[in-house]
């Protein structure tokens, strides 16, 4: 066959996307052909092929002005379907002189063409979706880095110096309204710092897969967490803070990490739990675990809410939602992933209680 080109066709086109053009028809790739001067159209509507080995031979085609106009004897044209089943164009060829195409062998052969062709359209495409991913994630991570050093630069350091000055001033002012007022302040720093550190793991979790974890080789953890109670105990001493921390050996955990569990799963309880009830921290560990547990007295949690708990921007309000970002239990819950532990909920009227619970390998 002295021609033949891969032809996009719609209801209204006729686009040529690859040609092999050995008799000087004259068409290029990108040349276009009036629809209605072709029969792809009817093999759109049809889904059938058109196959013809003479012109001349052929009752339907022998007055045809297709052929007449185009001067061609023999002609073969196929569809090309994607593999999603749509219709995307044709495969076909012409010739001035009459040739054997009518037979199994030549329109099977054109039929694998037209398969091939249509896995290489798909290929494509999604090459293109791949390469369209890889630019935007280049651009989320530029977009993560800055978010990130905004966070732990433009914010971090300017909450550092105001918490130190209020430190100092807590030092230098004697008037009980004025203690009061910085004490809440100060208070106010702690929470803001916790909400930085919880935007800043929720942006590694959810662009870096998850947060890293550095185990802390032989440093003790009890006085970590019995800062952590120290620090929210200062800022809210409405508040009564049991502990029984019964640790007298090594953990293989991250120390500031548990460290930040504890004071994600203190702050929830301190918001939540019955005011006029204690909260109770335990933290314990043996030869085959550590558990790390923080309960409080108040409404149980409805269970409709439990199976979203650990998700961002999720409270344990039994309204909904709780008040501000709600990522303090989102990220418990993945600071436990990321050790292998599991961190559950027990609630009822008694009591509500988070366990962080980490088996120890022998």
């Amino acid at each position: 066959m002295g021609f033949a080109a891969v032809a996009r066709v719609t209801d209204e086109r006729w686009v040529a996307c690859s040609v092999k053009d050995d008799i000087g028809f004259g068409l290029k790739v990108g040349g276009e052909l009036p629809i209605e001067t072709t029969f792809c159209n009817q093999i759109r509507q049809s889904g059938v092929e058109v196959v013809i080995d003479d012109v001349d031979n052929e009752s339907d085609y022998r007055a045809h002005p297709i052929p007449q106009q185009y001067g061609f004897k023999s002609y073969i044209s196929l569809p090309i379907r994607r593999q999603d089943g749509s219709f995307f164009g044709t495969l076909c060829a012409i010739d001035p002189d009459p040739a054997r195409v009518r037979n199994a062998e030549t329109i099977d052969m054109f039929k694998m063409f037209a398969a091939m062709i249509s896995l290489q359209l798909d290929v494509g495409e999604r090459v293109t979706r791949t390469e369209r991913a890889l630019v935007e994630e280049r651009t989320v991570g530029k977009w993560r880095e800055q978010f990130i050093a905004v966070l732990t630069h433009d914010l971090r350091n300017p909450l550092a110096s105001f918490g130190a000055g209020t430190k100092m001033l807590g030092r230098m002012v004697e008037d009980p309204k004025g203690k009061q007022i910085l004490s809440l302040m100060n208070g106010s720093v702690v929470r803001m710092g916790n909400l930085i550190d919880n935007v800043l793991d929720l942006a590694r979790a959810s662009f870096g897969g998850g947060i890293n974890v550095e185990i802390s080789e032989g440093q003790p953890l009890a006085p970590v967490l019995g800062q952590v109670v120290a620090e929210l105990a200062s800022t809210h001493p409405d508040h009564q803070i049991e502990t029984a921390i019964d640790i007298d050996r090594p953990v293989p955990v991250d120390n500031q990490r548990i460290g930040q569990v504890l004071s994600n799963l203190l702050a929830n309880a301190l918001t939540h739990g019955d005011p006029a009830e204690p909260i109770r921290v335990e933290a314990r560990a043996d030869d085959s675990r550590f558990e790390l547990a923080v309960s409080n007295a108040g409404a149980p949690i409805p269970e409709e809410l439990r199976s979203n708990l650990f998700e961002p921007y999720f409270g344990t309000n039994s309204k909904g939602p709780q008040s501000g970002l709600g990522l303090g239990l989102y990220i418990a819950s993945e600071i436990a992933r990321a050790h292998g532990a599991e961190l559950d909920l027990s609630s009822d009227d008694r009591e509500t209680r988070f366990t962080f619970l980490l088996p120890i390998a022998d």
